[in-house]
């Protein structure tokens, strides 16, 4: 295998070249699965390369560990790319380990076929992200959250997200009629900047907060929603 730039020898297909300095790859699909994943890399709109990486899931206080081992092994193969951007479908959990890994830019494919799905939309930039650690993303004139602690949970495992630039919580409506014990949370649909909102609900009081995202238009920030509606189902807030 050569370098596409210099023609230099490297280990694997779309290797960033330590001879020349130049990327081979300028795209990442990782589609995870629990037990196997793969990732493709993708130079303009050409496919340079694939690599599967498959692991046993374990079970119990093993569990854990493993899958953060099998997301550093998945982080490695990033990193030796030096990609711009990764895209990633499948396991939610796999995905999340794999983003903490790595630290590069993610935005989330929902799609049968995820290779075609970011090749058919090349022309869209994936949005930045954001570094800010999530209790720094809380602010605005409303400092009270309904649910308490929970309701704290809530709000930074939605300002946890790389592409969530701020939330800023809103006033509480207590007048509603809202039977369901236990507080609940949903994002609605994005607006025309790719903003979005997180309506928390606990008994009969509701409160609208809003979502600043790096989001450029209502497409990637309906991805971008999809997303933390995912995150809250899997933290049990939905």
């Amino acid at each position: 295998m050569e370098c596409r730039q210099c023609g230099s020898p490297i280990e694997k297909p779309g290797d960033f070249c330590l001879v020349c300095r130049e990327a081979n790859t300028g795209t990442v699909v990782l589609e995870a699965g629990r037990e196997r994943a793969t990732i493709t890399m993708l130079d303009g709109e050409e496919v340079v390369g694939e690599t599967t990486v498959t692991t046993t899931p374990e079970e119990g206080e093993l569990e854990p560990v493993e899958r953060r081992n099998f997301a550093g092994l998945l982080g490695d193969e990033i990193r030796r790319k030096r990609p711009e951007e990764v895209y990633a479908a499948g396991d939610r959990e796999v995905v999340r380990a794999v983003r903490d890994d790595v630290h590069h830019t993610f935005l989330r494919v929902d799609d049968e076929d995820p290779v075609g799905a970011v090749l058919a939309g090349r022309g869209d930039r994936a949005p930045d992200v954001v570094e800010t650690p999530p209790l720094e993303k809380i602010g605005g004139s409303h400092s009270t959250l309904i649910g308490g602690r929970t309701g704290m949970a809530a709000i930074r495992a939605v300002a946890d997200h790389p592409h969530v630039k701020k939330v800023i919580p809103g006033p509480i409506d207590a007048g509603g009629s809202g039977s369901q014990s236990g507080l609940r949370a949903k994002v609605t649909r994005a607006d025309d900047g790719g903003n979005i909102r997180m309506l928390l609900r606990d008994g009969s009081s509701v409160q609208e907060n809003r979502i600043v995202t790096t989001a450029r238009d209502r497409e990637i920030g309906e991805r971008i929603r999809e997303d933390l509606n995912g995150v809250l189902d899997e933290e049990g807030f939905r």
